[in-house]
């Protein structure tokens, strides 16, 4: 089917945002596509932050957008907005980097007081860089994903439940953007 990357911005090996992702991703697999993760936390800093639009780091990560049919955006909310990080590569992607990508915006945060980030923060610049169709994203409180001692996530089944769904449609999005056009004209 199509092809998906996941991207994480969060910064902390540990985060919620990535292994919410991570799961996320294994429910696009099952759904026949391929899934690519990108945990942007792994790209050198050097690259990132001193705009080394050569760096192999960048290179590979702008090729792999490229490659892409469908973009998971996801994001820890700080001060109501997504991540310096994911904003560091972003701000290094071609501008119209998204063009003819179906995207998926995600965010986790402790409050409610965040929820609007997706639509006033990301979506914007999701845009701005020529996305094709912004599905409708999903912001998820950290209170409800709860990761065990084995490193086993769960989520809260309300949240479980609507992450489900958005997953689902941006599948279906996918799913209607790559498929072969219809035969016109034929004969029954």
């Amino acid at each position: 089917m199509a092809t998906v990357l996941s991207v994480s911005g969060s910064p902390s090996a540990t985060s919620r945002t990535a292994r919410l992702l991570r799961h996320l991703d294994r429910r696009l697999t099952a759904r026949g596509h391929e899934v690519i993760p990108l945990d942007v936390r792994t790209i050198p800093a050097e690259a990132l932050l001193g705009a080394d639009f050569r760096h192999p780091a960048i290179v590979e990560a702008t090729e792999l957008f490229a490659r892409a049919d469908g973009v998971v955006i996801g994001t820890p909310v700080y001060k109501a907005a997504y991540s310096g990080l994911l904003k560091s590569l972003l701000d290094l992607l071609p501008q119209y980097g998204l063009v003819g990508k179906t995207v998926l915006p995600l965010a986790t945060g402790g409050t409610t007081a965040h929820v609007l980030a997706i639509d006033y923060a990301l979506r914007p610049v999701l845009s701005s860089m020529g996305a094709a169709h912004i599905v409708q994203g999903w912001f998820t409180l950290d209170k409800d994903i709860q990761v065990g001692d084995d490193g086993a996530l769960t989520v809260a089944p309300g949240a479980a439940e609507a992450l489900a769904q958005v997953v689902d449609q941006f599948s279906d999005a996918l799913g209607s953007r790559t498929a072969p056009p219809a035969a016109v004209g034929r004969a029954a």
